[in-house]
This record gives structure tokens, C-alpha cells and sequence, in this order.
């Protein structure tokens, strides 16, 4: 028996063509949406490592980290209202994003992070050529990566000023990336399958033509174009949350609700909230601390820039499969090494502070070219066009809320089970490399239009699919009879 994406995909369709100046411009705009949800997780977790930042919001824990020598290492920023400074944002984007899936795409990549996160995977996916569209959809998380490392730069410069006030800096430019992504919004296209889809009619495929000529960057457009007006055809628009929830769909629904579920237990935001708390907690100072942080997302972005570059020649599964055994083997050893070297009242040794930061660059950077880009460019070329937006609205969502449920608890878990939240994470991290193995199948380079194929040639999921078309055949056929029998009665 065939398991999970030893099924490759089908080959796809050649459509030709080749990634214009046009895209790049467009997904640069669309792509820093990334760049301010980056900065929002960098700058976050920074200032609540910053000793002015903590004495003048959050003084109990100031004085628990500087004076209270009882307090285990593992519990000195365990604060409820630390937790919620940090985590309350995702909360809000939670909610946005579930509005998001019925307006335009190019509107939203200007409003909110929940929004932005929705809407702008699959702006780029939409707009990608099908043999680059993992390389230009990664591009986001590349994006939140030099947002995150933007933001780590700027909170080692400013906790250098004198007075303290160097986090009121860090907060507020913010600004900067919002006030790009929303003038350059405006001068943004819509995508060819939105131009089909909301506003029909022939005149709209021709200009649906036009934009594609224009991207592609030749006049052979016409395959991709049918593919894009068949799928259209074949599409109802009006309810695609209650379209999501029909069997036919459910491989999709799973994916979109499981994959962005595993992306957060591995506990990689661990790592983008808390990094230079976390370092600063085995023993680094609030200068060393900040630069670890830094070190850690220079692993990342590098580690995005080779998933872009590999991901359309080796496909996703195996990106999946490599960084969840580097993300496992990581998190063991940090638990390790906390478990033997780290003791709750007193210090850590330096050198195992420093293999500690060793082994989170191993971590982010298994995660930065798997399961951090691949969770945007998975559930997004899976969906049909009826639920696409749906099902995106879905993975943003389950994204924010397992953030906002993790940067509520990590630091109460990390003082309960202090070693062992490392050994919970690696544990999750096993449960979802096996999830990959058996359940998702390889979809590189295979149009978005035609993804239905690998549902039907799936070990598992072809099962759900075949009995849910044999169960609508009939349905079909029935209906095509009562037409039948109501134009012979007429006649």
C-alpha cells in the first residue's frame, strides 16, 4: 500500500511563462504585510526583556527578576500581564481574518494584521506561476522573518540609550511598514482569478487575459486562462464557510485546520515572544540576551532564503519530513541540556548558555525553511477557488488562537514544568512529522486548478472523496431526471 506523498502529485499542466518584473513588484507590496507582522513578534517579545520597559509597566516583575533571590530561574517573568501584553494582538486578528475570505484580496493587504495574514498568501499564490509558486508564496515568511530580525536589531540599538526610554521607539515604528503596505495596496492588481470569479462576464475575461499576458510575460496565456474560467464555472460563491464543511472537502478542511495547529506547538513562538527573556532567564545579560535573539533570527532568514530556492525542486513533503526531525532532535537537546546544567536558584555556565543559543538557531532554522513557510503555501494551493479564501480565513485563525493560547502560557508552563516544556514540544513535533508522512501529498508545481487530482490518488483521502462523488452522482442524476420529466410535461 502506497502511505501519504509516496503518491507524487500528477504532473501539471506546463503553462509556460516566467516570473516578470510585475510579480516581483506586486508580491514585494503584498509581501510586506509580512515585514509588519514581523516586526509586531520581534518587537514584542524584546521591549518585555527591557529593564525600563518592565519597571515602569510591569514592576512586580522587575523586582522579581532583579531582587527576589527565591524565586526559581524558571518562574522570574511568570506574569499574567506580561503574558497578555504579549499575546492580546492575535486575539484581534483572530476575529478580522474570519471577515476577511468575502472582500477583495488587494483591499485587505492594507487593513489589520488578520487581514493581511489572510489575504496575502494567497494573493501570491494566485499571482505566482504554478512551476514558481512556492518559491514567490514562501516569500511571506521570508518577509516575517526580516520583520522579526528588523525589530531584534532595533531593540539591541535603542536599550543602549541613556534614560530608558529606547522602547518607545521600537514601538512606535511599527508605522513605518504599516504606512508602506497600505499606499502601496492601493496601486496593487487584483488577481486573474478574483477578476473571474466576483465580477464575470466576457469583458472581465479579457481583462483577466491581459493581466495574465502581463504577468507571465507572453500572449500564450489561453491554457491557464480556460483552467481559471472552468474552475470559475464550476464555483458557488455565496457560502464557502458552509462549502468547506461538505465531505468532498474534507481533506482540505483537516489540512487547514491541523497544519497551522502544528505550526504552533512546536513552539516556535516560543522563540519569536520570548527569545531575549528566555536567554536572559539561563543567565544572559539584557545586552547579550537582545543579541542572542538577533543571532537566532539571522539563522531563520537564511533559512527561508534556502527554502525559497529549494522548495519547487524537492517538493514540500520533504522539506516537512527534514525540518520536523531537526526541530525534534533540537528541542531534546535544549531539554537535555536545561535538565543537567540549569539549576532554579543561581546561574548557568556561559558556555552552556552559548550551546543552548546553538542549538535555537538549529531549531529556527529547521523550522524557517519547513513548517514556517510551508503553512502558508500548503493550505492555499490545496482549496478550489469556492473555498479558497475559506479555507485560508481558517489556517490564519487557528493561527492566531493557538498564539494567543501559547503566549499566554508558556511562561506559567516553563515555570511548572521548567525542562520538560521543551520534551512537551519535541513530543508535538513527533505527532506532526508523522501527520506529514501519512497524510499530506506532494503538490509541487501542480496547478492550483488541478489539485483535485491528488485527492483521488491518495491512500487514505480518496476514499472520503470517491464515496462522497458516488453519494452526489446520484443526487445529479435525480435531478437531471426531474428535468427530464418537467420539460416533457411541458411539451
Amino acid at each position: 500500500m502506497a502511505i501519504g506523498g509516496f503518491v507524487e502529485a500528477p504532473a501539471g499542466a506546463d503553462y509556460g511563462g516566467r516570473v516578470t518584473s510585475f510579480v516581483v513588484l506586486s508580491c514585494i507590496v503584498a509581501g510586506s504585510g509580512g515585514i509588519l507582522f514581523g516586526y509586531d513578534l520581534g518587537i514584542s517579545g524584546g521591549v518585555t526583556s527591557m529593564e525600563s520597559f518592565l519597571r515602569k509597566f510591569f514592576p512586580d516583575v522587575y523586582h522579581q527578576m532583579k531582587g527576589d533571590k527565591d524565586v526559581s530561574n524558571y518562574c522570574r517573568f511568570d506574569s499574567e500581564l506580561l503574558t497578555v501584553f504579549t499575546s492580546s494582538l492575535y486575539i484581534a486578528g483572530l476575529v478580522a481574518t474570519l471577515f476577511a475570505s468575502s472582500v477583495t484580496r488587494r483591499i485587505l493587504l492594507g487593513v489589520g494584521l488578520g487581514f493581511t495574514n489572510q489575504s496575502i498568501p494567497l494573493y501570491l499564490s494566485e499571482m505566482a506561476p504554478p512551476q514558481y509558486r512556492g518559491a514567490i508564496n514562501n516569500g511571506f515568511e521570508l518577509c516575517i522573518s526580516i520583520g522579526i530580525l528588523i525589530a531584534n536589531l532595533i531593540n539591541y540599538g535603542v536599550e543602549k540609550i541613556a534614560g530608558g526610554w529606547g522602547w518607545r521607539i521600537s514601538l512606535s515604528l511599527a508605522a513605518v511598514p504599516a504606512a508602506f503596505l497600505t499606499v502601496g495596496a492601493i496601486y496593487l492588481p487584483e488577481t486573474p482569478s478574483f477578476i473571474i470569479q466576483r465580477r464575470g462576464g466576457s469583458n472581465n475575461v479579457d481583462e483577466a487575459r491581459l493581466l495574465l499576458q502581463r504577468l507571465r510575460g507572453t500572449t500564450r496565456v489561453q491554457k491557464e486562462l480556460d483552467d481559471l474560467v472552468s474552475a470559475t464555472r464550476t464555483t458557488t460563491t455565496g457560502r464557502p464557510f458552509r462549502t468547506i464543511l461538505r465531505r468532498k472537502y474534507r481533506p482540505q478542511l483537516v489540512i487547514a485546520l491541523l497544519v497551522p495547529f502544528f505550526n504552533q506547538v512546536t513552539g516556535i513562538n516560543v522563540i519569536n515572544f520570548y527569545a531575549p527573556v528566555m536567554f536572559r532567564t539561563i543567565g544572559l545579560k539584557e545586552s547579550a540576551s537582545l543579541m542572542s535573539a538577533v543571532v537566532t533570527r539571522v539563522c531563520a532568514t537564511a533559512a527561508n532564503v534556502v527554502a525559497m530556492v529549494v522548495v519547487d525542486r524537492f517538493g514540500r513533503r520533504k522539506l516537512f519530513l527534514v525540518g520536523g526531525v531537526q526541530m525534534i532532535l533540537s528541542q531534546a537537546m535544549v531539554g537535555a541540556v536545561l535538565a543537567a546544567k540549569f539549576q532554579e536558584h543561581g546561574g548557568m555556565e556561559k558556555e552552556y548558555a552559548y550551546l543552548v543559543l546553538v542549538i535555537m538557531c538549529v531549531f529556527v532554522a529547521g523550522f524557517a525553511w519547513s513548517w514556517g513557510p510551508l503553512t502558508y503555501l500548503v493550505p492555499t494551493e490545496i482549496c478550489p477557488l469556492e473555498i479558497r479564501s475559506a479555507g485560508q480565513s481558517v489556517v490564519i485563525a487557528v493561527i492566531f488562537f493557538v498564539t494567543f493560547l501559547i503566549g499566554q502560557t508558556f511562561l506559567a508552563m516553563l515555570c511548572h514544568l521548567k525542562f520538560g516544556t521543551f520534551f512537551l514540544f519535541g513530543g508535538w513535533v513527533c505527532v506532526m512529522t508523522l501527520f506529514v508522512y501519512f497524510f499530506l501529498p506532494e503538490t509541487k508545481q501542480l496547478p492550483m486548478e488541478q489539485m483535485e487530482q491528488v485527492w483521488r490518488t491518495h491512500w487514505f483521502w480518496k476514499r472520503i472523496v470517491d464515496e462522497d462523488a458516488a453519494g452526489e452522482q446520484p443526487r445529479e442524476e435525480a435531478a437531471g431526471t426531474i428535468a427530464l420529466s418537467s420539460t416533457s410535461t411541458t411539451t
